[in-house]
């Protein structure tokens, strides 16, 4: 299948991960739907991305809401005619022990990287049933499947999103549109790089934030160094290439983790 004029929609698309995998999606041709909560973000990015030579619209959406999912998916459809492919990127964390997580910080996370999953799912899966066609790649985490200290909601959100993609693939095993999971590893976004980040809370007495986060790459990563945006890319091309491939939890993560 070629990519060349296909639709895509890719949430949390104006920075990190879904930047990079609406690149590499434009890269191989798709018209790209970008939406984020920030649409300073989302805008910039569509006309960068533009200048590839693809259609591009920029939408402000919180995935959270459901009147704005739909709003987000029925604007897609009125825009390009159609909804080929779906990457379901958007997401929250916070770093905080069980013992320090609130009612809020639970929910905060769950609506968006739970909940939210499962909204844009269900709006994107009828869109793409009316062409009998398409490709739901939601992006989960190594996260999604084991634990990790300081992200137990975190975790329980990312779990939740691997079993979800598995159970929805088997629904529309006969309709057409596959569904699977990019599950990341460590990547230098604002979840590990960054003031509040992983590699700060877990740095040693003495070590700076960059020190923390080379020896977590050395430590964790068999490769020795972190995974990137563009790597997802790749992955997301091949599920919106493969059609025989779905309810899968990939792993992108420098062999990391083994299942």
């Amino acid at each position: 299948m070629t990519l060349q004029n296909k639709v895509a929609l890719v949430t949390g698309a104006g920075r990190g991960i879904g930047k990079g995998i609406a690149t590499a999606l434009a890269k191989e041709g798709c018209h790209i739907a970008l939406a984020d909560i920030n649409i300073d973000d989302a805008e910039k990015s569509a006309q960068e991305i533009a200048a590839l030579g693809v259609k591009t619209i920029a939408i402000q959406a919180d995935i959270s809401r459901n009147a704005d999912v739909e709003s987000m998916v029925n604007r897609v459809v009125e825009h390009f005619g159609q909804l080929d492919i779906a990457v379901n990127n958007a997401g929250v964390i916070s770093i905080k022990s069980v013992g320090e997580l609130t009612e809020e910080d639970w929910d905060t996370v769950n609506n968006v990287n739970a909940k939210g999953v499962f909204l844009c799912c269900k709006a994107e899966m009828n869109a793409m049933k009316m062409k009998g066609s398409g490709r739901i790649i939601n992006i989960a985490s190594i996260a999604g499947k084991e634990g990790f200290p300081d992200l137990a909601h975190y975790c329980a959100s990312k779990f939740a999103v691997v079993g979800f993609t598995n159970s929805l693939a088997k629904e529309l095993q006969r309709s057409g549109i596959t569904v699977n999971a990019i599950c990341p590893g460590i990547v230098p976004t604002a979840m590990w790089y960054g003031p509040d980040g992983l590699a700060e809370r877990w740095k040693l007495e003495g070590e700076t934030m960059e020190a923390s986060w080379q020896r977590h790459q050395d430590l964790l990563i068999p490769q020795g160094v972190g995974q990137t945006p563009e790597d997802m890319g790749q992955l997301a091309i091949y599920l919106a290439n493969a059609e025989h491939v779905t309810g899968q939890a990939i792993n992108v993560d420098g062999g990391f983790t083994f299942h």
